[in-house]
């Protein structure tokens, strides 16, 4: 069962990459900028305090200028770093830090651990205050919050182990919102899960915010 459902992702990835590779620039970039207004006006951006969000690759939805308002609006950003295998969320401190990352793993940027010679938070880090919400990537989603990621397993590894440190501060968890092309979106049930698979608690797409608490 496990092999057959690893199979069908691998499928199902592919199939969703060879159709995201088609879609023209500019309709990316439209449905972009529907995705970050919505995100920007929703009440549970406005709540949090503490937000991580992915440096888009060209083919995902574009988060350049989401990033440039979450640095605006004064709460703190958190970014992918991976370093030895794992996936870690840093923090950045500001528009010059972001402007002058530098690409790391897969081509994408991410910052160093350190920024004006002191090492950067970690959102794992006991002292941190930690992340409210994360803004997540992936190749395809469904509408039972199913999502397929890159096939690496980092983000899994990373809400596990973020879980574990943050357990007696954050019992409940960081809020999981998928920001996705409507072309990454497929019906409920569409996307084959693993028991370690995470599902989303919302989708964000050029239409609109789709929650569970609204299905």
């Amino acid at each position: 069962m496990a092999a057959a459902t690893i199979q069908a992702k691998k499928t199902l990835r592919a199939a969703i990459l060879k159709l995201k590779r088609g879609l023209p620039d500019a309709q990316i970039a439209l449905q972009s900028q529907q995705i970050t207004s919505h995100i920007l006006s929703s009440p549970f951006f406005q709540e949090s305090k503490g937000v991580s969000c992915y440096l888009s690759i060209p083919g995902e939805v574009d988060t350049t200028s989401l990033v440039l308002s979450i640095l605006r609006s004064g709460k703190k950003l958190f970014v992918p770093k991976v370093d030895s295998g794992k996936l870690h969320m840093v923090r950045i401190y500001g528009e010059e830090d972001f402007r002058t990352l530098r690409c790391g793993v897969w081509g994408i940027k991410e910052p160093g651990w350190e920024w004006e010679n002191k090492t950067r938070e970690s959102a794992t880090d006991p002292e941190s205050t930690g992340i409210d919400l994360i803004l997540m990537p992936g190749v395809a989603f469904d509408r039972s919050f199913a999502r397929i990621g890159y096939g690496k397993g980092y983000y899994d590894q990373f809400l596990q182990a973020y879980t574990e440190a943050t357990k007696d501060r954050q019992p409940t968890g960081p809020i999981l919102a998928a920001l996705a092309l409507k072309e990454q979106v497929l019906e409920a049930g569409k996307i084959p899960t693993e028991e370690h698979d995470r599902s989303m608690d919302m989708l964000v797409t050029s239409d609109g915010i789709i929650s569970k608490s609204s299905t």
